[in-house]
């Protein structure tokens, strides 16, 4: 028996004290053989995994099955309220949850718990959000990708007030949700401007007047290499040791802020080059977000970077109009024709000559100054959004932390 630290004034009472075997009914799912092409043809029945969750109700799901799939195999439909517990991929995987909004299938992946009529749904679901660090206690630490199993599910803690309570509780968060979607929608929003506004600018299809109404002269085609110049500066006397990352999603950060742990030690930086603040940092290795390899600049402080990175040095131009260009598209393609075809898989092999020899977009300095301006107030409205979520995130986790027991 326990009571939360924060609690609607017309409860009163201690919540009750429980398991999850002792409360609901639990199952998991099957997944039918993929070389039988009858179970996916003409499939219309969702069919939950562990990438459909995302700790909130599941609106859609990446595969369906068939009719012919249900029938024949061990996959049984589950009803609308169904709470999903992921159960494998390790410690950043399991105990994601998902909540069914329509009646569904699911894989052997995820532990499926059955509504109850004296249990919210969602207070569930915000229940074992809220605990989901706890699922790592439950997991075989023996194993490289740690897993939870049914019996863990079954008896993992469930502390629960009255339905009446619940419902409140459920309620007032889900309103908390509402506001974080919609913001969260805003930013997407704001994203997808920004990019649309950067494909109009910098294929010329936009171009910006000068402030006495006259049209700016055509963009010049230049190369990196006639306004900037690689960075060949080394930590021969291990003066910095602050060693830098450059991330995709993140820009050029301290390493220690990206890794879990340091993977270089102060005994080994004499080779690495130093970054001074505003250097621009190539990252030869590809990604989803980042097709070809970043270029990031540092906005950090003075540092070091692996030789693996090329770090150059601007000397004429408005910088932040280059980094703007960095950060569109339009660079891709020339990089992609001259990295060498052998090169790893994940990795672009380019040489230098070629890197520098990357054809530039080069409008006036004035032109570049009012598209950098104009680039860098969307930006703004973006980061302001994010704050706004970051905010409304944070407020949310210490609402939970005093709400539930």
């Amino acid at each position: 028996m326990a009571t939360p630290k924060l609690r609607f004034k017309e409860f009163e009472g201690s919540w009750l004290t429980s398991k999850i075997g002792e409360v609901f009914e639990v199952t998991s799912g099957a997944t039918p053989l993929r070389s039988n092409k009858e179970f996916f043809k003409n499939a219309n029945i969702p069919w939950v995994k562990t990438t459909d969750l995302n700790n909130a109700v599941i609106t859609h799901t990446e595969e369906q099955i068939s009719k012919i799939a249900l029938e024949s195999t061990s996959v049984k439909m589950l009803p609308k309220d169904t709470v999903f517990v992921a159960m494998y991929g390790g410690f950043n995987q399991i105990g994601r949850t998902g909540l069914l909004l329509n009646e569904a299938a699911c894989n052997q992946a995820l532990s499926a718990i059955y509504p109850n009529e004296n249990i919210s749904s969602f207070f569930l679901l915000s229940y074992l959000n809220h605990n989901v660090k706890e699922w790592k206690t439950f997991a075989a630490s023996s194993r490289k990708d740690p897993n939870i199993t049914k019996k863990d599910v079954l008896s993992f803690p469930f502390n629960y007030p009255t339905l009446k309570e619940q419902t409140k509780i459920a309620t007032f968060l889900s309103t908390v949700d509402t506001k974080i979607d919609e913001l969260t929608q805003k930013h997407e929003l704001l994203t997808d401007y920004k990019k649309g506004m950067m494909q109009q600018i910098f294929s010329q299809k936009l171009r910006f007047k000068a402030d006495d109404g006259s049209d700016f002269e055509d963009w010049d085609d230049i190369t990196l290499g006639e306004i900037s110049s690689k960075s060949l500066a080394k930590n021969k006397d291990e003066s910095i040791s602050e060693v830098l990352t450059n991330s995709a999603t993140q820009g050029v950060i301290k390493q220690s802020d990206y890794f879990e742990r340091d993977i270089v030690t102060t005994s080994n930086l004499k080779g690495y080059y130093v970054v001074e603040i505003g250097d621009f940092v190539y990252n030869p290795r590809i990604s989803s977000q980042a097709p070809v390899g970043p270029i990031k600049r540092n906005k950090q402080c003075l540092g070091v970077m692996s030789p693996l990175y090329t770090v150059f040095t601007t000397n004429k131009g408005d910088i932040n109009y280059l980094e703007y260009f960095f950060e569109s598209s339009i660079w891709h393609d020339y990089v992609k024709s001259v990295s060498n075809s052998g090169a790893r898989h994940d990795r672009m092999n380019i040489k230098n000559q070629d890197f520098f020899d990357m054809p530039i977009l080069y409008p006036c300095l004035a032109e570049q100054t009012k598209i950098a301006n104009f680039l860098t107030v969307i930006d703004q409205k973006i980061d302001n959004v994010t704050e706004q979520i970051d905010h409304a995130k944070t407020w949310k986790k210490g609402l939970l932390q005093q709400m539930f027991v």
